[in-house]
């Protein structure tokens, strides 16, 4: 069971993609996203989480994260319009690199000759993905370098906010349960959200737009419901770097469902470039604690 359950949360996570491409048939990124993270906010209210009462300088950390969250699936799902399901997925999950380069300036020490490997690759992988020639299907065509360049956003983003919600989350020993944490930061990331949408004048789907409303509801309750919270569940049954290797799994399962639901099929280049971002994320993940550690499933994209 305990194998099962991982595979299963990867489905459901790989799968995100595949239903945030249904949702923008009928809605904007900003609308898209801010539905998903409210749905997702009242279903962990209905389990029964609460706020509770903190320091206004860890309420104002919090609300900085939920920004960075916004971030995240505002750019990250708008860059499904313009780039593969394939790409979008990959190049979004290398987050663990660059929190390391954080915490290696931080810390003003040099990152191990590892984590260089680990960098020279992942750049090189970006670089062939982002000047390989041949079809990339997408929604909008013809701006495939404008939405890597959007996907590689939400990774920074979710970085930032991870980065954050590790130093906000603890006081000395002791740390603020999962449910409060995630109650806060998404609340807030659906506040900005919204305004967001507000802004750019994009309203929800109609009510008569099941396909639309399907992908919305199947974001929030099976990836991000279902799928993180069985992620978290499989802490207790394997070490957190094993839990953190296996998202290395997103991208092939979004890739394979891409594959069978749009027909996007890759070319060579494109293929080798994801193989050297997947090694560069896997050689990160595996040398470094720390950036297993940040990447905890139930804060996880």
């Amino acid at each position: 069971m305990p194998y099962f359950r991982l595979l299963g949360a990867q489905l459901a996570i790989g799968a995100a993609a595949i239903f945030a491409r249904f949702a923008l048939d009928g809605a904007g990124p900003f609308a898209v996203s801010a539905l998903r993270l409210g749905i997702a906010t009242l279903a962990i209210l209905a389990l029964g989480a609460c706020l509770g009462r903190l320091p206004w300088r860890r309420e104002l950390a919090f609300a900085l994260a939920g920004l960075a969250l916004a971030i995240h699936f505002a750019t990250w799902i708008t860059s499904l319009e313009y780039t593969s399901v394939a790409i979008s997925t990959l190049l979004v999950t290398t987050t663990p690199i660059w929190t390391e380069a954080y915490d290696a300036l931080r810390q003003r020490r040099l990152p191990g000759r590892t984590y260089v490997v680990a960098l020279v690759c992942a750049l090189a992988g970006v670089a062939a993905i982002a000047f390989a020639r041949g079809s990339r299907p997408a929604p909008i065509a013809g701006h495939e370098l404008f939405g890597d360049g959007l996907a590689l956003c939400g990774s920074f983003a979710i970085g930032a906010y991870l980065l954050v919600v590790r130093d906000a989350g603890k006081t000395g020993a002791v740390r603020l349960p999962t449910r409060a944490i995630v109650l806060r930061t998404y609340g807030w990331a659906t506040f900005a959200l919204a305004l967001g949408a507000a802004v750019t004048h994009q309203s929800p789907p109609p009510l008569t737009d099941a396909r639309s409303w399907g992908g919305i509801l199947a974001m929030a309750l099976v990836s991000q419901l279902l799928g993180h919270t069985a992620l978290n569940a499989a802490l207790r049954d394997f070490r957190p770097s094993v839990v953190a290797l296996s998202t290395l799994a997103e991208p092939v399962v979004a890739a394979l469902l891409a594959a069978l639901v749009f027909r996007e099929f890759l070319g060579t280049a494109t293929l080798a470039g994801g193989v050297l971002v997947l090694a560069a994320i896997g050689i990160a993940l595996a040398t470094t604690r720390a950036a297993s550690e940040t990447l905890s499933p139930e804060l996880s994209a």
